[in-house]
């Protein structure tokens, strides 16, 4: 299997983390890309962090940095942290809303908790690839305190990007995907209609949920659900709370490095350059915290995921 070939059955395939640091202070645990399998549809990056005490701790501080060729999602589940962009766009987020920016040609910003901030930070950063036709758009930014539910029974899910059970977001999207926040009241089976030409994959957030009758699967459990699912059963156990991640598997090669997203080395040796000479990306508002250098590049050619 290559990092371009989706599973095209159902399966329920555990997908282990790596810790990485990002920012100052925060650490990671990151679930995609990973090796043999770059994507979710168009999901391409999911991180998942906390919950962290960060009470007399600096919490977030992630500084200016760039951003081409995706959509970046962050998702808070406890915590604030304050969106700056080049734009000029200045942002709390707070659990319950949700960030979205389009990088597209070029865009930067910096993640920052706010002093004073709450105790607890835990939540995901998410990056969703822009297909070929749509990679150079204008950078964008939105901002959606009101997302729609969907009431599944035992179950109800809050829509954060594209649709569900009838529910659908407003969010932009430029692909075929979802993704929801669903949470598990207990152990009464839920079932959430699929779309079968997506591939999906779940992520728990808190608490345990079982998958299609199988073991409880803790906080910080990741499982690749593959293709060909109309429906999936899921509990709490005996209350539990997960993402799930899915779209339309995306064929397109996609070369990411660091914080770009391309087609070929040449398209990210040239987004580090820009940055690195102060072009293309603006300046973040407030110019908060210190820019952040972009890495040396690897010798060579950037290998297609």
């Amino acid at each position: 299997m290559t990092d371009l070939d989706p599973a095209p059955q159902a399966v329920v395939e555990a997908v282990e983390p790596r810790r990485a640091p990002i920012g100052e202070s925060t650490t990671v645990s990151r679930y995609f890309p990973r090796r043999g399998r770059a994507t979710v549809g168009a999901w391409c990056f999911v991180d998942y962090y906390g919950p962290d005490d960060v009470d007399g701790r600096p919490g977030m501080r992630v500084g200016p940095h760039p951003h081409t060729g995706l959509q970046t999602v962050t998702w808070l589940l406890a915590g604030e942290v304050v969106h700056r962009d080049s734009l000029g766009n200045v942002q709390p987020i707070r659990p319950g809303q949700l960030n979205l920016m389009t990088a597209g040609s070029g865009i930067a910003h910096a993640e920052l908790s706010p002093d004073p901030h709450p105790r607890w930070l835990h939540g995901v950063q998410l990056w969703v690839a822009l297909p070929d036709a749509h990679r150079h758009v204008p950078a964008a930014f939105e901002h959606h305190a009101d997302l729609p539910v969907a009431d599944l029974g035992a179950a109800q899910a809050t829509v954060l990007v594209g649709d569900l059970a009838g529910a659908r977001s407003a969010a932009t999207t430029y692909s075929a995907l979802v993704g929801a926040d669903v949470r598990v009241a207990g152990p009464d089976r839920a079932a959430l209609p699929l779309q079968p030409d997506f591939e999906h994959a779940l992520l728990v957030v808190d608490g345990a949920v079982t998958v299609d009758g199988s073991r409880p699967l803790p906080a910080g459990a990741c499982v690749y659900l593959g293709r060909s699912r109309t429906g999936l059963s899921v509990a709490g156990d005996p209350a539990g709370r997960f993402l799930l991640l899915g779209g339309q598997p995306f064929t397109e090669p996609l070369v990411m490095w660091w914080n770009f997203v391309g087609r070929t080395t040449d398209d990210i040796a040239q987004a580090r350059a820009d940055w690195e000479s102060g072009d293309r990306f603006g300046e973040v508002a407030g110019r908060p915290d210190g820019r952040v250098p972009a890495p040396p590049l690897p010798p060579g050619q950037l290998r297609p995921r």
